[in-house]
């Protein structure tokens, strides 16, 4: 059995959100002590200047584990569409412009594709793992479409008009229990707990 494996192991999320926690807690259940960025008295921006999903979420991870010394793992989202040549991306989070709203990011999107009438997208998550530094990458996919008028109200950032395949809501529309359950980042954090319980 690795020597890193123990019951209650402490490990640290590098984010600042409450939801994504709690997600995170909720799949990783009871053998690890999870930790977020405010837990362990963080509270700057972690600098996120790569060009790739992975690039992003293991510079997050590294910040951590140099200066917290602990185990640690980061993520890195983004909506990439067929037809905008995998646009928005890496900068899914900021499409509209540094200090846009989710519904900014929306409103650009809907109208680059106007008219068009592929509407395929997926959505990824790449997690980075550093435990007992080394490096380990998970990565979560959700294929869909993006439909022309936004639906849903809960959810967050392109929710609204994001159809995963085999279902008729979009991901604002079916609740954070059922998004959750099949969400891009949940299957990430499976790969991670199921790598994590080797």
């Amino acid at each position: 059995m690795p020597s890193f494996y123990v019951y209650n192991m402490e490990i640290i999320f590098a984010t600042h959100n409450q939801h994504k926690t709690q997600e995170a807690r909720a799949i990783l259940g009871d053998d690890w002590t999870l930790k977020n960025l405010h837990d362990i008295g963080c509270e700057e921006e972690i600098p996120e200047t790569a060009d790739t999903l992975p690039g992003n979420a293991l510079q997050k991870a590294q910040y951590v584990a140099d200066h917290f010394h602990a185990n640690c793992f980061a993520d890195d989202t983004g909506l990439e569409v067929e037809a905008l040549d995998g646009r928005p991306g890496v900068y899914s989070a900021r499409y509209a412009g540094e200090h846009c709203t989710y519904q900014d990011n929306v409103n650009k999107l809907l109208a680059e594709m106007q008219g068009m009438t592929n509407r395929k997208a997926c959505f990824k998550t790449v997690i980075a793992l550093i435990l007992d530094g080394e490096t380990h990458l998970f990565e979560g996919r959700v294929d869909g479409t993006i439909i022309e008028t936004q639906r849903g109200a809960s959810g967050f950032g392109y929710d609204p008009v994001f159809m995963p395949d085999g279902y008729d809501q979009t991901f604002a529309e079916m609740g954070d229990e059922l998004k959750n359950s099949i969400s891009h980042r949940a299957r990430a954090m499976q790969k991670l707990m199921e790598f994590l319980k080797k």
